[in-house]
This record gives C-alpha cells, sequence and structure tokens, in this order.
C-alpha cells in the first residue's frame, strides 16, 4: 500500500513539472512575440506569431506515434522521458536569445519534436500504474493544473511586476508592470527551461519503471493503434477532437492579445487565464463521478457546448473586460469533460500492449493536426473581422469568437447524436461470457 502511495506522488510531480514547462511561457506568447521591439517585444507579424504558436507544436505532434511506437516496444518510457525533456530544456534556453522569426520557427519546432510526445507518454505512463485509472487519473492529471497556475502566478509576481500588494481576487498579490515588461516576458521561454531540465532528470531517476512489451509477435503497435479507427467510436471521438483542437488552439493564439486589447494589464494575463486552471482544480476531481454517471458521450458533448459559451460570451465585445476575465472559468470543463475524458478514452479502449501508441496518436491529432488548421483558421477569421495595422480590433474579436462559438456548437449537436461508448459494449459483453 505504502509503495502505490508512492508511485501516486510521484505522478502528481511528474504531471505538476509537465504543465509548469508549458504553462510558463504559452500563455504569455501571444503578447511578447507580437510587441514592438521598442517596448521589448520581438515586433513578429500577427500570421508569424500564428505560425510560432501552432506549427512547432503540430510537427512535435505529427512525430508522437513514432515515440509512442518506441515505447511501446524498444524503450522504457520513464528513460525516453528524460532524455526528450532534458534537450527540451537546452534547446528553449537557445530559442529565449534569438530575435529573429525563422530561429524562432525553427529551435521551437526542434523543442517541441521532443516536448510534445511527453503528454501523450505521462498520460499513458499515469494510467498503466493506476489500478483504476478511470476514477484515479483526474486527481493525478489535476496536479498539471496545479503546475500550471503555480507559475502563472508566481512568474508574474516575481519577474513582471514591481510594489506587490494584497487584493482580494487571484493571485492575490498585485503590483505594477515593469516598464519592460514584454522583454521581460521572453525570460519565461528561460524559466522554463531549467524547469524542463530538472524535470527530465526526475523522470530518469523517479518514475516508475515502464519497460516496453516484449511480445514482437502483436506487431507494429503504431498500424495496430491506427486499425483503432475500425471502432466507429473512436473514429468520431477523433474527428471531433481534431475540430475542437482546432479551436482550442485558437483560445492560445489570440487569448492574451484579446485580453490585452480589452483593456487588462500585461502583466495580468497569465493570472487572469490561470482561472481556467482554477476551474480545472474543482472539475478534474469530480470527472471520474460525471463519467460513471453521464458515461463519455455526455460528458465529452458537455466539454463541446462549454467551448462554444466560452466563446459565445468572448464575442460580446462590448463587455467590460472582467467578463471577459470571469469566463475563463469555463476552460476548466472544456479540457476536463472534453480532453481529459477523451483521454481516458483511448487508454480504456486500446489493448494493453498499443496504449502509448494509442496515446500519442490523439497527440497528433490534438496538437499536431489540430494547431495546423488553427494556423490557418486564425488568418482567415482575423481576415474576415475588423482590424487595424493588421491586428484585430475589439469588435473585430467579437466577429473572431462568434466563429469559433458556432464551430463548438456544431461538435456539441453532431457529437451528442453519432457517438456511442463501445468500452460499455465490451464491458457489457464480456459479462455476458462470463
Amino acid at each position: 500500500m505504502a509503495s502505490y502511495q508512492s508511485t501516486k506522488v510521484r505522478l502528481n510531480i511528474m504531471m505538476f513539472l509537465e504543465y509548469a514547462v508549458k504553462g510558463l511561457w504559452f500563455p504569455l506568447a501571444s503578447v511578447f512575440l507580437t510587441a514592438s521591439t521598442a517596448n521589448g517585444g520581438l515586433g513578429f507579424k500577427e500570421s508569424e506569431k500564428g505560425l510560432i504558436v501552432a506549427i512547432p507544436f503540430a510537427i512535435g505532434a505529427i512525430l508522437s506515434p513514432f515515440v509512442g511506437q518506441l515505447c511501446d516496444r524498444r524503450f522504457a518510457t520513464e528513460k525516453c522521458l528524460g532524455v526528450m525533456l532534458f534537450l527540451t530544456g537546452i534547446l528553449m534556453l537557445i530559442t529565449a536569445h534569438q530575435t529573429e522569426f525563422a530561429a524562432w520557427l525553427a529551435l521551437g519546432s526542434a523543442f517541441a519534436i521532443l516536448y510534445v510526445p511527453t503528454v501523450g507518454l505521462t498520460n499513458s505512463l499515469a494510467m498503466g500504474h493506476l489500478k483504476d485509472s478511470k476514477k484515479e487519473f483526474p486527481f493525478v492529471r489535476v496536479w498539471g493544473t496545479f503546475g500550471w497556475i503555480a507559475v502563472a502566478w508566481v512568474f508574474p509576481m516575481v519577474w513582471l511586476q514591481q510594489d506587490l500588494n494584497l487584493q482580494w481576487k487571484p493571485p492575490f498579490l498585485k503590483g505594477t508592470d515593469y516598464p519592460d515588461v514584454a522583454g521581460r516576458m521572453i525570460d519565461s521561454v528561460k524559466v522554463a527551461g531549467v524547469t524542463a531540465m530538472a524535470y527530465g532528470l526526475f523522470c530518469w531517476f523517479n518514475l516508475p519503471h515502464t519497460p516496453p512489451s516484449r511480445d514482437k509477435a502483436k506487431g507494429l503497435a503504431l498500424l495496430r493503434a491506427l486499425d483503432l479507427f475500425k471502432k466507429p467510436s473512436f473514429a468520431i471521438l477523433m474527428v471531433a477532437s481534431l475540430i475542437i483542437a482546432s479551436i482550442h488552439t485558437m483560445y492560445f493564439i489570440q487569448m492574451g492579445s484579446f485580453l490585452k486589447t480589452a483593456g487588462l494589464d500585461g502583466s495580468d494575463i497569465m493570472p487572469a487565464m490561470s482561472i481556467g486552471q482554477i476551474s480545472e482544480l474543482v472539475v478534474m476531481p469530480l470527472l471520474g463521478l460525471v463519467l460513471t454517471r453521464l458515461g463519455f458521450r455526455w460528458c465529452i458533448s458537455f466539454g463541446a457546448l462549454a467551448y462554444a459559451l466560452r466563446y459565445f460570451v468572448f464575442s460580446q465585445s462590448e463587455l467590460p473586460v472582467g467578463w471577459f476575465v470571469f469566463a475563463q472559468i469555463f476552460h476548466g470543463v472544456c479540457f476536463a469533460c472534453f480532453f481529459a475524458a477523451s483521454f481516458i478514452y483511448v487508454d480504456r479502449i486500446a489493448p494493453k500492449d498499443i496504449r502509448h501508441s494509442a496515446q500519442t496518436l490523439y497527440t497528433l491529432v490534438m496538437f499536431g493536426l489540430g494547431p495546423i488548421i488553427a494556423s490557418q483558421l486564425n488568418t482567415l477569421f482575423a481576415k474576415w473581422s475588423d482590424t487595424v495595422d493588421g491586428k484585430l480590433t475589439i469588435s473585430g474579436y467579437g466577429t473572431y469568437w462568434l466563429f469559433n462559438a458556432g464551430i463548438a456548437l456544431v461538435v456539441f449537436i453532431l457529437f451528442a447524436l453519432f457517438f456511442r461508448d463501445e468500452t460499455e459494449t465490451s464491458a457489457k459483453t464480456v459479462s455476458k461470457t462470463a
């Protein structure tokens, strides 16, 4: 019992660090990439920002299934994580010192190739060591949310603000921005790099041993994972996830700039967006109960509906910025009910010896194909919306988010109509046979 509790503690730390690495810099990228060089930013164009945010993660996700194959058949998962994360940190440190678009795109792609597969691998490793993944995984995954919130609060307090004072709302300490706040935001990439290197060492030396399957007769894991598309529920889930992943990426491409355009201080962007993660702290522990009561079909459908509601609120551009900050609470429902539930479904429908490959295949859709579509939709939606000097106005953002809300609403309707839980059917069949 003590050993199992120790394993769960190590899995919690793994999730905390996994999302701290991305949470340190990703919410701020929307600001420092396009802020003028005079204000300390990199001065990239709106289209270049979209490419940097979306394409590197897409490339990393495209290669993720091959990493899953290696872990399923060749190498221990914890060792793969250790190596990839340590190298990710080194590349992030190099990237943080670049000022040219081509360098950011190339180096960002390089570290994304190493980092993105770790999302699927940490999911499969955690669920592989839990006795009941459906009930216990949400409690492990919520530590990733703690990691995201921790860095979103601490980094601005320590590095982006001065003269801190207590306030009633999160993050409870607020100061005035440093004059060169945009330039200081770029330092978040350096801190993320150091964190990734420390995380890699933790994985190598402290995660539970997760050896590959030695049964070569079962065939190429990646090809067997692709066979899952023969199951209607898996195919429908992947198509729905592709569409939702696209509009999920739009949130990260534009949210920082949107909040700033709406009137929020630059140093408040990370804490404001972290409200979404705070809502995850509430929703994620309840996910097992929600799945038990509602099942995968309605839980995931409700997640898609939450995306539509959130973007509809954002589309009401005449509202005060406080409403947009408050609407971040939808993020917990969006992510937990849609993506976290989908992670669990993929784990349950995939045979045990190909779960790494199945999770990284899902990662391909979520972080790969979805962001590729998002980079194109971002340009298209911005073109159809009101802009000044190539940047969206507050009314332009209203149109932009309304497009996203409509897409999410369509996914909600179609998923609820056509998805059927095949793991439930399989369980009933086994029960009758027994």
